[in-house]
Protein backbone atom coordinates (compact mmCIF):
# COMPACT_ATOMS: atom_id res chain seq x y z
CA UNK A 1 0.00 0.00 0.00
CA UNK A 2 1.30 3.42 -0.92
CA UNK A 3 2.04 6.13 1.58
CA UNK A 4 -0.89 8.34 0.52
CA UNK A 5 -3.32 5.40 0.54
CA UNK A 6 -2.21 4.57 4.08
CA UNK A 7 -2.64 8.21 5.11
CA UNK A 8 -6.19 8.10 3.72
CA UNK A 9 -7.02 4.90 5.61
CA UNK A 10 -5.53 6.27 8.82
CA UNK A 11 -7.47 9.49 8.35
CA UNK A 12 -10.75 7.65 7.83
CA UNK A 13 -10.10 5.58 10.96
CA UNK A 14 -9.41 8.75 12.96
CA UNK A 15 -12.56 10.38 11.53
CA UNK A 16 -14.70 7.35 12.42
CA UNK A 17 -13.32 7.44 15.97
CA UNK A 18 -14.03 11.18 16.11
CA UNK A 19 -17.70 10.86 15.11
CA UNK A 20 -18.16 7.90 17.48
CA UNK A 21 -16.72 10.10 20.25
CA UNK A 22 -19.39 12.68 19.36
CA UNK A 23 -21.96 10.00 20.16
CA UNK A 24 -22.93 9.25 16.58
CA UNK A 25 -23.73 5.71 15.48
CA UNK A 26 -21.55 4.74 12.52
CA UNK A 27 -23.64 2.66 10.10
CA UNK A 28 -21.10 2.14 7.35
CA UNK A 29 -17.61 3.01 6.21
CA UNK A 30 -16.39 3.10 2.62
CA UNK A 31 -19.86 2.21 1.34
CA UNK A 32 -20.23 1.67 -2.39
CA UNK A 33 -23.56 1.26 -4.17
CA UNK A 34 -24.45 -2.05 -5.71
CA UNK A 35 -24.68 -2.04 -9.48
CA UNK A 36 -22.48 -0.36 -12.03
CA UNK A 37 -24.46 2.74 -12.94
CA UNK A 38 -23.11 4.85 -10.06
CA UNK A 39 -19.50 5.01 -8.99
CA UNK A 40 -17.92 6.39 -5.86
CA UNK A 41 -18.13 5.80 -2.15
CA UNK A 42 -19.43 7.33 1.02
CA UNK A 43 -16.55 7.48 3.50
CA UNK A 44 -18.73 7.42 6.62
CA UNK A 45 -22.48 7.01 7.00
CA UNK A 46 -23.62 7.81 10.52
CA UNK A 47 -26.62 8.82 12.59
CA UNK A 48 -26.57 11.99 14.69
CA UNK A 49 -29.85 12.02 16.60
CA UNK A 50 -32.48 11.65 13.87
CA UNK A 51 -30.21 12.94 11.11
CA UNK A 52 -28.47 10.67 8.65
CA UNK A 53 -25.00 12.17 8.16
CA UNK A 54 -22.89 11.40 5.12
CA UNK A 55 -19.29 12.32 5.83
CA UNK A 56 -16.61 12.99 3.29
CA UNK A 57 -13.15 12.59 4.80
CA UNK A 58 -10.10 14.34 3.33
CA UNK A 59 -6.68 13.87 4.90
CA UNK A 60 -3.45 15.66 4.02
CA UNK A 61 -0.04 16.00 5.62
CA UNK A 62 0.06 19.76 5.11
CA UNK A 63 -1.56 22.71 3.37
CA UNK A 64 0.88 23.21 0.47
CA UNK A 65 -1.91 22.10 -1.89
CA UNK A 66 -4.56 23.86 0.20
CA UNK A 67 -6.60 22.75 3.18
CA UNK A 68 -8.20 19.30 2.76
CA UNK A 69 -11.68 20.84 2.92
CA UNK A 70 -10.93 22.86 -0.22
CA UNK A 71 -10.68 19.67 -2.27
CA UNK A 72 -14.42 19.03 -1.89
CA UNK A 73 -15.74 20.75 -4.99
CA UNK A 74 -19.32 21.38 -6.13
CA UNK A 75 -18.86 18.42 -8.48
CA UNK A 76 -17.90 16.19 -5.53
CA UNK A 77 -20.92 17.41 -3.56
CA UNK A 78 -23.17 16.52 -6.50
CA UNK A 79 -21.68 13.03 -6.54
CA UNK A 80 -22.30 12.75 -2.78
CA UNK A 81 -25.95 13.67 -3.35
CA UNK A 82 -26.30 10.91 -5.94
CA UNK A 83 -24.62 8.43 -3.59
CA UNK A 84 -26.97 9.54 -0.79
CA UNK A 85 -29.92 8.69 -3.03
CA UNK A 86 -28.45 5.24 -3.68
CA UNK A 87 -27.85 4.69 0.06
CA UNK A 88 -31.44 5.64 0.87
CA UNK A 89 -32.76 3.39 -1.91
CA UNK A 90 -30.76 0.42 -0.56
CA UNK A 91 -31.53 1.21 3.10
CA UNK A 92 -35.12 2.52 3.21
CA UNK A 93 -36.15 3.89 6.57
CA UNK A 94 -38.42 6.59 7.89
CA UNK A 95 -36.38 7.09 11.07
CA UNK A 96 -34.15 9.86 9.69
CA UNK A 97 -35.83 13.24 9.75
CA UNK A 98 -32.98 14.92 7.92
CA UNK A 99 -30.04 14.02 5.70
CA UNK A 100 -26.95 16.18 5.80
CA UNK A 101 -23.44 16.23 4.40
CA UNK A 102 -20.47 16.92 6.67
CA UNK A 103 -16.85 17.23 5.63
CA UNK A 104 -14.04 16.21 7.93
CA UNK A 105 -10.71 17.72 6.94
CA UNK A 106 -7.74 16.17 8.68
CA UNK A 107 -4.25 17.63 8.78
CA UNK A 108 -1.81 14.95 9.88
CA UNK A 109 1.82 16.09 9.54
CA UNK A 110 4.64 13.55 9.60
CA UNK A 111 5.50 12.63 13.17
CA UNK A 112 2.20 13.80 14.66
CA UNK A 113 0.47 11.29 16.91
CA UNK A 114 -3.00 12.41 15.87
CA UNK A 115 -4.51 14.71 13.25
CA UNK A 116 -6.09 18.10 13.68
CA UNK A 117 -9.70 17.69 12.56
CA UNK A 118 -11.79 20.46 10.99
CA UNK A 119 -15.47 19.54 10.98
CA UNK A 120 -17.76 21.38 8.56
CA UNK A 121 -21.42 20.52 9.13
CA UNK A 122 -24.28 20.60 6.69
CA UNK A 123 -22.32 21.68 3.61
CA UNK A 124 -23.67 22.10 0.12
CA UNK A 125 -27.11 23.52 0.87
Amino acid sequence: MGRSAQLGRDGEQAAASYVAHLGWCVLARNWRPSGRELRGELDIVAVDGRALVLCEVKTRRGTAAGHPIASVTPRKLAQLRRLAGAWLAEHPTSVHRDVRFDILGLLWPDGAVAPVISHHRDVGR
